[in-house]
Formats: C-alpha cells, structure tokens, sequence
C-alpha cells in the first residue's frame, strides 16, 4: 500500500495580499517617520542657528558699550576786573562757557535728558548749569555747549581767592552729568548714566583753560 504523500495547503489569496500590505504599510510607516525626523532634525538646527546668531550679535554688534562723556573746554565769557589789575571788582560777575561732547559708539541712538553741570571752587559749589536734552545718533559725537553762571558771594567768600587770583591761577573742580536710554531694535533697553569729575586751571590772564585732568564714569 502506497502512502500518500501528506501535502501542505496553500494559503489562501486573501491572506497573502494582507501580508504583502502589511509590508508595504510598514515600510511607508517608516518612511514617513524618517522624514518627520529630518523634518524636527531641521527645524531645530534651524533655531539653534538663529539662537546662535542671536547670541552672538547681542555679544557684539548688539553689545550696549560705554557713551563717552569729554570736557572739551572751558571758555570765561564774563569776568569784571578792575582796572590794570586781575583782582575782580565788586559784585562781579561772571560766567563760564562748558564745551563737553557725548560720545556715542553703539549701533543706535543714545538719548539723553537733561544734562548738569556743577562747579566748584576749592570744595565750594560756585555755580551749575542745566542743558536740554538730546540725542546722539549712533556712532556719532554730539556737542553741546553749557553756561554756568557763577555765584560770586560763594566765590568772593573764599579766603583762598587773593591769593589765586594773586597768582593769576583759579584751581577749580566740574561735575557733569548725562542720564539716559539706549535702545536697539525696540527690544534692547540700557539705561545709562554718564557722570564726569575734573580737575581744572584756569588762567585768568588768558581767560582759558591752562590745565585740565578728567576722570569718567558709567553706571549702567
């Protein structure tokens, strides 16, 4: 007796295509993955980048710097001697002119308000000074001339002034200061205060500053 031999089944039609489909999904499953992976990939090499940028230009061009306040000069418009002599007459008076300049080095505008300028005699206020406000354009050096008028009882009041006078020789000391905003691009903000100290000599003779030393400072 001859045995038969057992053959297996073929499965059927439907279940092949269903395998087949299942492949082809997964495959597609995987295809669409990879790309959304790139796609996220992209998008967050795209704001790295633009952080960096970023970062970089608020570091640099960005970078609020320093406005520089200088004491230019002084010139004496008013001084009321008497006669052959450089001693002041009575009730003198007498007012200096302040040539100081604001240095702007940013890439925007730095405003400022009003600026003030005080004088002082040997520790004695002597005279100040108020300017308007203003603004210096970027990368630009604005000047501005500032009268201050003296206080002659202040000044006359002094025991030290024969003497200077004497010498043709005023020592004095200046105070200015220079509060405002920078801004760049409506998003940065600095507020900026510019103070400056100086040491000044002026010759009475010439009218003129002989000798000047300033010391700056920025508090930001």
């Amino acid at each position: 007796m001859v045995e038969r031999e057992q053959v297996r089944p073929l499965a059927p039609a439907s279940h092949r295509l269903s395998s087949e489909d299942d492949k082809v999904t997964n495959h597609l499953s995987r295809l669409r993955r990879r790309r959304c992976i790139k796609c996220w990939g992209c998008i967050a090499a795209t704001i790295l980048i633009q952080a960096a940028v970023v970062i970089i230009l608020v570091f640099t061009v960005f970078r609020v710097k320093d406005p520089v306040i200088k004491l230019n000069g002084f010139t004496v418009d008013k001084l009321e001697l008497i006669n052959g002599t450089t001693t002041p007459g009575p009730g003198v008076n007498m007012s200096l002119t302040a040539d100081v300049s604001v240095k702007n080095p940013n890439f925007a505008s730095f405003r400022y308000k009003n600026t003030t300028t005080t004088l002082f005699y040997r520790g004695t206020v002597i005279g100040e000074a108020r300017g308007p406000p203003g603004q210096a354009k970027a990368r630009r050096t604005m000047k501005m001339n500032v009268t201050v008028e003296i206080i002659s009882d202040s000044l006359m009041s002094n025991p030290s002034l024969l003497t200077d006078i004497s010498s043709g020789i005023l020592p004095m000391n200046s105070y200015s200061r220079v509060p405002g905003r920078v801004k760049m691009l409506k998003i940065i903000k600095k507020h900026v205060v510019v103070k400056m100290n100086c040491s000044i000599t002026v010759n009475i003779t010439s009218r003129s500053i002989q000798k000047q030393k300033c010391k700056r400072d920025v508090d930001l």
